[in-house]
């Protein structure tokens, strides 16, 4: 099995050794563009994150691509074959980073300690009212698996929390809201709003004014999915206009984020450099996604053949045993089986000969 790695910003030797180590004597490899007149060398399977589609025109035996990271928008640009299966890492080890931070930012806007730093630092010594909990509804968009894991982790800091996503969710405690036609209450019923929407032609541009403008007055917005979900002015807007009170972005339309950018200097936007959560810098995840696809021989070598099927001699002399084994306990009285359990088909030899003698018995016995 061939393996080819090429994930852009990256450093591929932590992640190479890593596969090694999982995965023995596969061929694996950092990709590089091949010279003109070369051959390039081809893979069966590549591990990738932003490759560029040059990448794919010259792989042209690729039969799966490994997304390491839980977001595809890079990967809808490029232009595929039909045949190509693509296998997201949901996890990734980024639910449990995404849920610190969401909380984090919930927890410092519901404690108001956002507040409390611009005291600190105008030395001035003051106390806020509390607010209630019932007050500070939590709205998540999306709810995959980094949005159910974030739900999930706020109800045990006492949040109400509701979820939308393009089709219904059950998620325990917290109330599901999809579609479209749904996307007005559950926007009217939310006072943070949490994007972790993935990136589509639909979903872009979300985070507008219209949907703002619905939120409850005062709302906070924190933004970990993408940063084409939000039109940036929409937000200042909304902002000067005392709708809403503060936002946390970690995800930017430009990447890093420009200098002289006004979101850098506005007192109520908290920037970070994309870092809410990060692939864990190990092939575990992507090696748990590969293996189920292969079959381990004695020898540690992977194929990709299905699992063999027991084959039909095994099948019978599995089943001559359980024979035997009946045959022991129903003639063991007469002591006549003493040797039988050695050879199987000595004991379907003895079954047919009672059976011959019973039916001479019966045939003598009816004349």
């Amino acid at each position: 099995m061939k393996i080819v790695f090429c994930c852009t910003n990256t450093k591929a030797e932590p992640w190479l050794e890593g596969f090694r180590q999982a995965l023995p004597g596969v061929d694996i490899w950092e990709w590089q563009a091949a010279q003109p007149g070369e051959a390039p060398k081809l893979a069966d399977h590549a591990v990738v994150w932003s490759p560029p589609q040059s990448f794919l025109d010259e792989q042209t035996q690729l039969q799966t691509l490994f997304n390491i990271g839980a977001g595809v928008d890079a990967l809808l640009k490029l232009k595929m074959p039909d045949s190509l299966h693509i296998v997201r890492l949901n996890d990734a080890g980024m639910s449990v980073q995404m849920a610190e931070y969401v909380c984090h930012a919930v927890i410092r806007y519901f404690r108001e300690l956002d507040q409390y730093d611009k005291d600190a630092q105008a030395q001035r010594w003051s106390y806020r009212k509390p607010t209630l909990r019932a007050d500070f509804s939590v709205g998540i968009l999306g709810a995959g698996v980094l949005g159910s894991h974030v739900a999930q982790t706020l109800q045990t800091f006492a949040f109400p929390v509701n979820v939308w996503s393009r089709s219904p969710k059950h998620i325990a405690g917290v109330k599901s809201f999809s579609g479209v036609a749904q996307l007005p209450e559950f926007l009217k019923a939310t006072r943070v709003l949490v994007n972790l929407l993935p990136l589509t032609p639909e979903t872009e541009n979300i985070l507008n004014r219209d949907h703002f403008m619905q939120l409850q007055k005062g709302a906070y917005l924190i933004n970990v999915a993408r940063g084409r979900h939000l039109v940036e002015q929409d937000l200042l807007d909304a902002l000067a206009e005392g709708h809403m009170a503060g936002a946390t972005l970690d995800v930017f339309r430009e990447e890093p984020l420009p200098q002289g950018h006004a979101f850098w200097t506005h007192p109520q936007i908290t920037v970070t450099p994309h870092t809410s959560a990060r692939t864990i810098q190990c092939s575990r995840p992507t090696c748990r996604a590969i293996k189920p696809r292969f079959t381990v021989s004695p020898m540690r070598s992977w194929c990709l053949r299905p699992p063999a099927k027991p084959s039909a001699k095994r099948t019978s002399t599995a089943a001559l045993k359980k024979a035997s084994n009946v045959l022991r306990l129903w003639w063991k009285p007469r002591g006549q089986l003493a040797s039988m359990c050695v050879a199987p088909c000595r004991v379907w030899w003895v079954v047919l000969t009672r059976a011959r003698l019973h039916r001479r018995r019966w045939v003598v016995w009816r004349s």
